[in-house]
Parts: C-alpha cells; structure tokens; sequence
C-alpha cells in the first residue's frame, strides 16, 4: 500500500521547510487517489472506502466514534468505511525514510513519553494524553474486533519535533511506540498532547499490522493513517506553559484546510475527555 509518501514539514525554529521535507506533491496521488475512489463509487462502480464526500457535512461517519465537535455521533449507513489511508510523513521511524526504531528491542511499550534503549534517554514533556485506539473489521460492518493485530504510534512532542529526524532529538526515540491489540482489538499508549507546528493540524500518525511479528519486522502494513484533535482542546492545552508556538500555529490552520484531513476527517476525529490538569484521553474506532 502507499501510506509513505513525504508531507511538507515545517522548521520549527525558522519555519523553512527542511531539505529531505518533500512537499506537497508527494501527498497529492494520495489525496487524488481517495478523490477518485469517491467519485468512483458516487457511480456504483467500486464499494466505498474512507470518506464518502468532500464536503465534511457529508462525508461517511459509518465508522467513527466522533463529531466535529469530538463528541460521538451516528450513522443511518449499514456500511462500514475503513480509515482513510494517508501519508505516513517524513518522519516515520519505519525505514521507510532512514532509521528504522520498529526493530529494536523496547519499542513494544505502552506508556511513550521517555526514550528507550540505547538513545539518550530523555523524556518529553507536556499535558499528559491517553490515546485509545480500536482497530476493528471493517467487512464485518465495524462488529469484530481485530485481536491479535499491532499498531505503531508516533507524533512530535510539545516544541513541534520528532525524535530521530529533527535537531537536538536526533539520539532521541520518545514517543514512539508498538503494541498489540487485546481482545477488543484495542491497543492504549499513554503520551503527551503534540504541538501544533506550521502548516499542518494538530494530529498523530499510526500504522496498522496484522500481527506483531510483522509490526517489529517493519513488513506488510496494512493501513497508515492519522488522527486529528478537536479545535476546542488544542485551544484549551496550547494556553499552557510551553506551548506558546503551537497558538500561532493553530490560528494560521483549519481541518478544512489542512493538506491531510481537508477532504474528510469525520472518521479521523478523536473523540476527546478530560482537562489539562488531570490529562486528556483520546479515542478513536479504527476500521481496517
């Protein structure tokens, strides 16, 4: 599957845009891809996948826990959409681009927030987030939980950079993570709420595998996708000491605008409880 192209990212200290950074055109046969398979299926002629319009009011919440507003919503369609597929980024720590954290020995973790192993051992620092992810079968119409699958979670950390790719964390592995689902098909990783830097939605990247032997390979993904915040708590956390950049950034970005969710975030939504005090959880239903 496709899921690895490159999104332009912004420096997070002068915002020009890195040189391995290859921009926009690497995302757009994704984007154009999913267009196309809409338009295709608006004619009968191959089942849905992903979101069903680029309108947003629109589009296909079949398969999500989650409203706009982060609160959970219904569907009247029968059918199950699986999660759209997107760009897995520059950073993805997969060997995709580079290193490759997959296949070390510690990555198979829950709680992200440190480095692992032989890095430097630093720790990132923000308000406390859980992240809940239920990957589910989408031919079963949502009903049956994938046990026995992996998902491989990553996203930057509260100053807008990754650990492996940008400076001053290069020697760094936080927030990065693998784990298995259980017997509802959920994995929980607990982390930090990212920033939001330049160009791009508040968000995280995931990949879906169909076991964890294939997952600690880094072999046969079988979904790369991303989850997005509710405008609301990213405007509640950013008002918090050390993520002043990330409120500029918010303000100069929209989900219908950004590059990624613009034709369809409905599915991708996490559907979000909590407070900057006592930590955040976020949640989303991943059908695959």
């Amino acid at each position: 599957m496709s899921g690895h192209g490159h999104h332009a990212q912004a420096d997070h200290g002068d915002h020009e845009v890195h040189e391995h950074d290859r921009g926009l055109s690497y995302d757009l046969p994704v984007l154009a891809r999913r267009r196309m398979i809409r338009l295709l299926a608006g004619a009968s002629l191959v089942p849905l996948v992903g979101c069903s319009a680029d309108d947003d009011s629109t589009s296909s919440a079949a398969a999500s826990d989650t409203s706009s507003s982060g609160t959970a919503s219904s569907s009247s369609s029968a059918e199950c959409a699986t999660i759209p597929n997107e760009t897995a980024g520059p950073y993805p720590g997969d060997g995709s681009n580079g290193v490759n954290v997959l296949k070390e020995s510690g990555v198979v973790r829950s709680d992200i927030t440190s480095s692992f192993g032989d890095s430097a051992g630093g720790k990132a620092e923000g308000v406390p987030l859980t992240i809940t992810l239920t990957v589910v079968d989408a031919a079963s119409g949502c009903g049956t939980p994938k046990t026995g699958a992996a998902v491989y979670l990553w996203h930057c950390d509260r100053e807008g950079n990754y650990s492996l790719y940008s400076d001053g964390v290069t020697d760094e592995n936080y927030l990065r993570g693998v784990q298995e689902t259980d017997d509802k098909g959920q994995v929980t990783f607990t982390s930090i709420f990212p920033a939001c830097y330049a160009g791009r939605w508040p968000h995280i990247h995931f990949e879906v595998y169909g076991s964890l032997e294939d997952a600690t390979a880094a072999t046969s993904i079988t979904n790369t996708s991303q989850l997005a915040f509710p405008k609301d708590v990213c405007e509640t956390v950013y008002a918090t000491d050390g993520y002043s950049q990330s409120v500029q950034n918010l303000s100069q970005v929209s989900l219908e605008k950004d590059g990624i969710f613009s034709d369809g975030y409905d599915q991708q939504l996490a559907a979000m409880e909590g407070s900057v005090d006592k930590g955040y959880t976020a949640t989303l239903t991943v059908p695959v």
